[in-house]
């Protein structure tokens, strides 16, 4: 009882940083592109949890099979994950980026059904499908309105709600075989390596190396991709991996909804983003 208390806890804690990261998302996309801020966000990320081992006592062993097992883990969460989030946040507000979001139960309903064989109830069902028909029906309005550049963000969203539910499902899995740490640590270094080798690699192109560095000359920049390295990546890689160790996938991915209602909250009030619920009510009166 007192696990499953924990975990909804930590389901809560990792709605609320997700809900937030998407505000440092668009604050950090001001001062650096898309790569350099992943690029960043992992650096930090890495060089914390290297922080945090130091402190262990015991060394953590790692074989080739552990990291090829992970690695499926990884291509969902952080690269894909995170890579179309942050590209689709240079097209889309974070607040239309959270109500897409908000699709992450359906997903992962879907496919805990189908790959874990977790049960749904009818309800759920219907639900479902009433979401689907909304989230549809919201990119299709998008690009009716000739606004192609904000369709093509949702779309990235989406594709990043989708990649964060099969991470849910699959981490499911492996933490029955692997601590948490080792997990956490494999996903990490993997974004590190792969956001940085893009990333300098894209400026080694451009002949632009000076300005990997050049972000980091502005407070606000350090603040956000502080944020988004250590608790929007770090931490909630810990919370959420945890609290798939001891909940079905499909319960975890409720509390999107929170992360939703967080996000719309921090773009209207924060970022001055136009409501939602104002643009859908324009629509429907119009």
């Amino acid at each position: 009882m007192l696990n499953i208390r924990r975990a909804y806890i930590a389901a809560t804690l990792f709605a609320i940083i997700i809900g937030l990261s998407f505000l440092f998302v668009k604050v950090a996309l001001q001062y650096a592109s898309p790569l350099d801020a992943l690029a960043h966000r992992f650096t930090i990320a890495f060089l914390a949890i290297v922080v945090v081992l130091s402190f262990k006592k015991k060394s953590m062993k790692l074989s080739s099979k552990d990291v090829s097992s992970i690695s499926l883990l990884a291509t969902f969460y952080p690269v894909l994950f995170f890579g179309f989030q942050v590209f689709g946040l240079v097209y889309t507000s974070s607040s239309g980026a959270g109500i897409i979001q908000a699709t992450v139960p359906i997903f992962t309903l879907v496919l805990s059904s189908a790959i874990l064989k977790e049960k749904s109830s009818a309800i759920q069902k219907v639900a479902i499908s009433v979401s689907v028909i909304g989230v549809i029906y919201m990119m299709s309005m998008n690009g009716i309105d000739g606004n192609g550049m904000m369709f093509i963000g949702l779309l990235f969203i989406l594709l990043s709600t989708i990649s964060q539910s099969f991470y849910q499902v699959v981490a499911r899995s492996k933490t029955k075989d692997y601590s948490l740490i080792t997990i956490i640590y494999i996903l990490t270094f993997i974004g590190f390596l792969i956001f940085n080798g893009l990333s300098l690699t894209s400026h080694i192109i451009n002949g632009s190396i000076r300005e990997y560095l050049a972000p980091f000359g502005e407070l606000t920049y350090v603040l956000a991709i502080i944020y988004l390295g250590i608790l929007s990546t770090l931490v909630t890689s810990y919370l959420s991996t945890y609290s798939l160790s001891i909940l079905p996938a499909f319960q975890i991915s409720v509390f999107g909804n929170l992360t939703t209602v967080i996000t719309i909250l921090a773009g209207v009030i924060i970022l001055d983003e136009p409501s939602i619920i104002s643009m859908l009510l324009e629509l429907f009166l119009s």
